[in-house]
C-alpha cells in the first residue's frame, strides 16, 4: 500500500476547455498556454491530449525544445523570448516564435547571422508596465520589424492588467489600436498579425480575440474572475487532488487542534486526519480557525477543514459524519469543489495551488 494522496488529470475536461476557448472566439487561433509545466499539470501531457491545438505558449526553452522532441509540429510562442542572442540559432532551427521585448532584443535579432527570417511577437507596454516597449522606442522596433530582413511574420502584442476586474480593457485596448494604426503605413503591404486576449479576456471582451488569443487558467478548469465561477463560464475542473482519512480522533470540550492550536472545540467532536499537507503541494495558510475553515468534501459531503496544515497532514470536522472511518475518500479539490473556491480560503490564486503540487504526490490521467 502507498500512501493514499493523488492527483488525477483529466484530459476530456481539459479538451473541453479548450473546445470552449475555440468557440467563444472562432475566427481566432488559440494558443494553448503550457508555462510552469501547464499549470502543474504536465506540459507534454497536456500537448499530447491536444493535437490539434492551433498552437502552445510556453516560458522555459527546455520545455518548448522537448515539445518539438516530442513530435509536436504545431507553432510554439515563447512568452518572454530569449535571454541571449546565443539561443537565436535554437529558435531559427527550431522554428520557435520569440516574444521580443524591449529595443535591446530588436537590435540582437538584426544584428545576428540568420539562416532564415524569424517569425516574432513584438510585445508593446500599454499599461502593464512588466515588460514591453513603449514610447518612441515602439516606432523604431515598428521600423525594424517592418523591414529588416531577419524579421518574417509579425505579431503585435499586448497583455492586460486588469481583464478580469471591473477596470477592463478598454484603456490598454485604446493605446493598442494606437499602435496598430501607426504600424500600418510602416508594414505597407507587409501583414502583420494582433494579439492580446487572454483567458479573462477572451471569455469577456470579443473586441479583444485578433488573430492569436492566450488563453492559461480557464483551460485548466478555473475561472479568471472573483465573480463568476468555472461552472458558470461552462469549464471543467482538469486537476482533482484526492487522498483519504488515515485517522480518527474524539475532541473534548477545550481541546485544541494542530500546531499553534488555532482551533479549539467549544464542543464534543470528531475529527479525521487526511495524509495532506504543504509538502505536497496544500496551501499551509489554508484557514482553518474557529472563525473559518477551508472547504474539503469526504465521502461526497462538504466539511471543512480545522487547525493549521501540518507538513503532511491536515485535520478535517466529521462531527456531523459519524459514518466515516478510515479509508474514507477525501477530495481537496476536483470536481463539486473548485480549486478557486480552496484558493480563496487560503489568500491566494488556483494557479498557485496546481503549481504547488509537489514531485512526490503521483498523478494518475483519467479521461
Amino acid at each position: 500500500m502507498t500512501r493514499p494522496i493523488r492527483a488525477e488529470i483529466s484530459l476530456s475536461a481539459l479538451r473541453h476547455n479548450y473546445a470552449l476557448a475555440k468557440s467563444k472566439a472562432p475566427r481566432t487561433k488559440v494558443f494553448a498556454v503550457v508555462k510552469a509545466n501547464a499549470y502543474g499539470h504536465g506540459f507534454k501531457r497536456v500537448a499530447a491530449a491536444l493535437p490539434d491545438a492551433d498552437g502552445f505558449a510556453t516560458l522555459e526553452l527546455d520545455s518548448a525544445v522537448q515539445l518539438r522532441d516530442a513530435k509536436i509540429e504545431s507553432p510554439i510562442l515563447l512568452l518572454e523570448g530569449f535571454f541571449s542572442e546565443k539561443e537565436l540559432p535554437t529558435y531559427v532551427q527550431q522554428n520557435f516564435m520569440p516574444v521580443v521585448r524591449d529595443l535591446e532584443q530588436v537590435k540582437q535579432i538584426t544584428g545576428a547571422t540568420l539562416t532564415r527570417p524569424l517569425d516574432i511577437f513584438l510585445k508593446f507596454n500599454t499599461g502593464m508596465n512588466r515588460l514591453g516597449l513603449k514610447g518612441p522606442l515602439s516606432g523604431y522596433a515598428i521600423n525594424m520589424a517592418a523591414s529588416h530582413r531577419n524579421f518574417g511574420a509579425v505579431t503585435l502584442m499586448t497583455h492586460f492588467a486588469s481583464a478580469d476586474a471591473a477596470e477592463g480593457v478598454a484603456a490598454q485596448l485604446s493605446r493598442f489600436e494606437d499602435i496598430v494604426k501607426a504600424a500600418k503605413p510602416v508594414f505597407g503591404k507587409k501583414p502583420f498579425g494582433q494579439s492580446v486576449a487572454n483567458s479573462a479576456a477572451l471569455l469577456r471582451f470579443p473586441e479583444t480575440h485578433r488573430d492569436w488569443a492566450r488563453p492559461g487558467i480557464m483551460l485548466y478548469g478555473s475561472s479568471p474572475f472573483a465573480d463568476a465561477s468555472a461552472e458558470s463560464l461552462g469549464l471543467k475542473p482538469v486537476m482533482a487532488l484526492r487522498s483519504e482519512i488515515i485517522g480518527v480522533q474524539a475532541l473534548d470540550v477545550g481541546d485544541s487542534v494542530g500546531y499553534g492550536g488555532i482551533f479549539t472545540a467549544k464542543k464534543k467532536m470528531r475529527v479525521g486526519i487526511v495524509a495532506c499537507g504543504y509538502a505536497d503541494g496544500y496551501p499551509r495558510h489554508a484557514a482553518g480557525s474557529n472563525e473559518h475553515g477551508t472547504p474539503v468534501i469526504v465521502s461526497g459531503k462538504r466539511t471543512r477543514t480545522i487547525g493549521r496544515v501540518s507538513m503532511d497532514m491536515l485535520v478535517v470536522d466529521l462531527t456531523d459524519m459519524p459514518h466515516v472511518h478510515i479509508g474514507a475518500p477525501v477530495t481537496l479539490w476536483g470536481e463539486g469543489l473548485s480549486a478557486d473556491e480552496v484558493a480563496a480560503a487560503s489568500g491566494t490564486v488556483s494557479y498557485e495551488l496546481f503549481c504547488a503540487i509537489a514531485p512526490r504526490v503521483p498523478i494518475r490521467e483519467v479521461d
